[in-house]
C-alpha cells in the first residue's frame, strides 16, 4: 500500500471548488493511480486531527491537451481530481476556512 500522505498532491483553489466549500465538498489533486478507497483513507488520515469524516468520493480523469511548437508536438501531464464530500457531522477542514465561498 501506498503512503497515504503521497496520495493528496495538493487542494485544488479554483472559483468553482470554492464554492462548494460551504457544502463540505472539497476538491484535490490525486495521482491518476489512486482509488476512490485511497483517497478516503488519505483525507480521513492527513486531516484526522481536525476530526474530519468522508461520506463520499468522486474522482474526475482528464487526459492532457496536445501542445503544438512548431514540428513538434507533445501532450501536458493528465490529471485526476477528488471531489471529496465530507458527512453532516463531521467537522470542516481548517485549511480551507478563509476560502468560504
Amino acid at each position: 500500500m501506498k503512503d497515504l500522505h503521497d496520495v493528496i498532491i495538493r487542494p485544488v483553489l479554483t472559483e468553482k471548488g470554492i464554492e462548494n466549500v460551504g457544502g463540505m465538498r472539497y476538491v484535490f489533486e490525486v495521482p491518476v493511480t489512486a482509488n476512490k478507497f485511497e483517497i478516503k483513507q488519505a483525507v480521513e488520515t492527513v486531516f484526522a486531527a481536525d476530526g474530519v469524516k468522508v461520506d463520499r468520493v468522486n474522482t474526475v480523469r482528464t487526459l492532457g491537451k496536445v501542445k503544438r511548437q512548431g514540428l513538434h508536438s507533445g501532450r501536458q501531464a493528465e490529471v485526476k481530481k477528488a471531489y471529496v464530500t465530507l458527512k453532516k457531522d463531521s467537522k470542516p477542514i481548517k485549511f480551507f476556512d478563509g476560502y468560504e465561498g
